[in-house]
């Protein structure tokens, strides 16, 4: 392996565990640059596991530290994410991702028009949500995200973040915390499916992780230092970035590939 692909990888994962735990959508980074270096794409999205179940790990060990993590009700939504994933997984063995992704932009674009006009509810959260028990509805709701992160991943954050806040009331911070408890529940039952299927690069996934962890804890301190306000805004910008390249606006691929 040359010095360029650990550079590449250490700097894409950094920027991968920094945009993941305070938003969304940075695992189009680590996949970009995966498959540039010349992993085919089924093996990007089974490697790209090893970091995440690692970055999550950070952040999660990070946000219990700082007791804002819900642990409980975190677990419980984490769930039918798990028994989703595992599916999902499977069908990304099989299945090209390109069906999805026009679709989740626009889901995305539609999802930030929450973020920008209704911001104290994704800022000051709402308690009496928050207090209330899992619902079925719920449970389908997380089930059906776990199918889409099993598959592919990016973007996942999202749907998360705004099922936890809109549904359980909590505010960005407290999101941010369950969303990479749920993440790191599911993520590894979907790498044991891609080792399975011998769809993993041990190496790359390693070196990719190691910036992960280095982008995650930073991303943690700014999101507890900073607040949901500065979490919103970084949510906002992302979401902007990720879905033009989603609908085909920006080509981040491109873009990655010109700098090396």
């Amino acid at each position: 392996m040359e010095w360029l692909e650990i550079i590449v990888l250490i700097i894409s994962g950094m920027m991968v565990g920094f945009i993941n735990t305070l938003a969304g959508g940075g695992t189009i980074i680590s996949l970009s640059a995966l498959m540039l270096l010349g992993l085919p794409a089924n093996i990007a999205n089974g490697t790209n596991r090893i970091a995440v179940t690692i970055q999550t790990l950070t952040s999660v060990a990070f946000f219990r530290h700082h007791h804002v993590l819900d642990t409980k009700k975190g677990i419980r939504l984490g769930i039918p994410v798990i028994i989703g994933s595992i599916l999902g997984a499977e069908i990304a063995t099989t299945l090209p991702e390109e069906i999805f992704e026009k679709t989740i932009g626009i889901i995305i674009l539609f999802m930030m028009a929450f973020v920008v006009y209704k911001p104290q509810k994704w800022i000051k959260g709402q308690l009496h949500l928050q207090n209330k028990k899992v619902t079925v509805w719920q449970y389908i709701l997380f089930f059906i995200m776990g199918i889409y992160g099993g598959f592919l991943h990016v973007g996942i954050g999202y749907f998360l973040l705004a099922s936890l806040v809109l549904g359980a009331g909590y505010d960005l911070v407290k999101a941010n915390a369950v969303k990479v408890l749920i993440v790191l529940m599911y993520a590894p039952f979907t790498l044991l499916v891609f080792i399975l299927h011998n769809e993993v690069n041990y190496k790359y996934g390693l070196i990719l992780a190691i910036g992960n962890v280095v982008g995650a804890l930073t991303a943690s301190r700014l999101s507890i230092s900073k607040g949901a306000g500065f979490v919103r805004w970084v949510m906002i910008v992302v979401i902007l970035v990720f879905s033009s390249h989603l609908l085909g606006l920006v080509d981040i691929k491109s873009l990655i590939a010109r700098e090396l």
